[in-house]
């Protein structure tokens, strides 16, 4: 009897061919599996994204606001708390080292679909046309937003532009795109899970290579590599026996240094331009305004008022963070109230001696302002601080971002700024 069945090239050498991909593990089970982790991973993602952006207070002042453009994708911003002290520390953690160890997760899902990308012809009909234009902006959009956050986390600035804007606004078209696919995906990836089978589709081989791994072989291969990224990235982020194992971060590993100032910091005095003859004790004084008028401070001054004490970490949008500091120095809220906000202290506008880069310049807001906890901090761990650290004195915030924690202060300004 004559066989009348489709014959496969023999050697096919172009990818849009059926038999160029010959690997047996491809197919709707895997990779449902793979999406499935993407689908939870992603959102979680996207969420402590957005509420970490939140903990700026863009809203307060432009200063602070590094997406000026936004418009309505501000929509669910709110007053960032002072409680409990480690949210930021929590919420950009759990992002940044989520983000490291759904990497291999990406990559293997991506792989298990990539027969796709060379489908011919490209476009079949309208809505296929659609469907392929949602999966650029959905490979695209996440490859630059791990991309770019894995140069951030690493203080590599290659991309062109702030990191801030490019980040904000790309989560918003890969999260858009990425919401779609899930609608018209997710049914189907529930079917193959319960299913446990392999079904025929596009991703299976019609003629497929001899298996060397399992299926679950290969997801075990996967899940290693998220552990290995979660076991060398997340001590930065979060104390304990892990901190030594953090080898992929730049602030991971051991302290830094020794002594009291021996903790980590992202930026030195010589880096931003600090002069050294501005922050003498006979040269340096803060500057404080308010609705009573202005009043100029020595560093003695300082450290004749009231000092209070409070232990917090300084943790930073790269994901990394410190241990508890003990900080030693004179309250804001008492700062307020020698210009004339004595029962009612308003937001502050914050501005340093660093001449260059970002936030040399930002604000806090009333609640912040009025915790007993915050501080003008002029001794770390019982030690002046070091230069580095901020002396002659620095800001220190419960649960806000490392970079409205100013350092080499000069100037607070009281006031409604909202």
């Amino acid at each position: 009897m004559r066989d009348l069945s489709p014959r496969l090239p023999s050697s096919p050498r172009l990818p849009s061919s059926p038999g160029f991909w010959r690997s047996p593990l491809r197919g709707p089970w895997f990779t449902s599996v793979l999406g499935t982790v993407l689908l939870v991973g992603i959102t979680v993602l996207f969420v402590t994204g957005l509420v970490s952006y939140a903990a700026y207070n863009p809203g307060l002042v432009p200063v602070n606001d590094k997406t000026p453009d936004k418009g309505i994708l501000g929509f669910y911003l709110f007053a960032w708390p002072t409680d409990p002290v480690w949210l930021y520390r929590l919420t950009q953690g759990v992002h940044v080292t989520l983000g490291l160890v759904l990497i291999p997760v990406l990559l293997a899902k991506l792989w298990s679909v990539v027969p796709r990308l060379f489908t011919l012809p490209p476009v079949r009909s309208l809505a296929h046309g659609l469907e392929r234009i949602s999966l650029l902006l959905l490979v695209g959009g996440a490859l630059f937003e791990f991309g770019t956050g894995v140069l951030n986390i690493q203080l590599e600035y290659l991309f062109p532009g702030s990191f801030y804007p490019l980040h904000f606004y790309g989560a918003w078209v890969f999260f858009a795109a990425f919401a779609v696919h899930a609608v018209l995906k997710t049914p189907r990836a529930l079917r193959n899970l319960r299913a446990m089978r392999q079904e025929r589709d596009d991703l299976v081989a019609p003629r497929p290579a001899a298996p060397t791994v399992t299926r679950r072989g290969a997801l075990w291969f996967v899940g290693g590599g998220s552990l290995l990224m979660f076991a060398t990235n997340v001590g930065r982020s979060f104390d304990g026996p892990l901190r030594a194992t953090a080898v992929l971060s730049p602030h991971g590993g051991p302290e830094p240094g020794n002594g009291p100032n021996g903790f980590q910091i992202n930026k030195t005095a010589a880096h931003v331009g600090i002069d050294p003859a501005e922050t003498r004790e006979d040269t340096w004084r803060l500057v404080v305004t308010g609705r009573a008028g202005t009043v100029r401070l020595s560093r003695a001054e300082l450290l004749a008022m009231e000092q209070h004490s409070a232990a917090l970490p300084i943790a930073c949008v790269e994901g990394w963070s410190t241990a508890d500091q003990w900080w030693r120095g004179v309250r804001l809220r008492d700062l307020a109230a020698l210009v004339g906000h004595e029962d009612d202290p308003p937001d502050v506008f914050v501005e340093s001696l660093q001449r260059r880069g970002a936030f040399r310049r930002g604000a806090l807001r009333a609640n912040q302002v009025a915790d007993p906890r915050s501080l003008l901090a002029l001794y770390v761990n019982g030690e002046e601080l070091s230069p580095d650290h901020g002396y002659p004195a620095r800001i220190i915030v419960p649960a806000a971002p490392g970079v409205l924690n100013t350092k080499w202060v000069a100037r607070l300004t009281f006031g409604d700024l909202g």
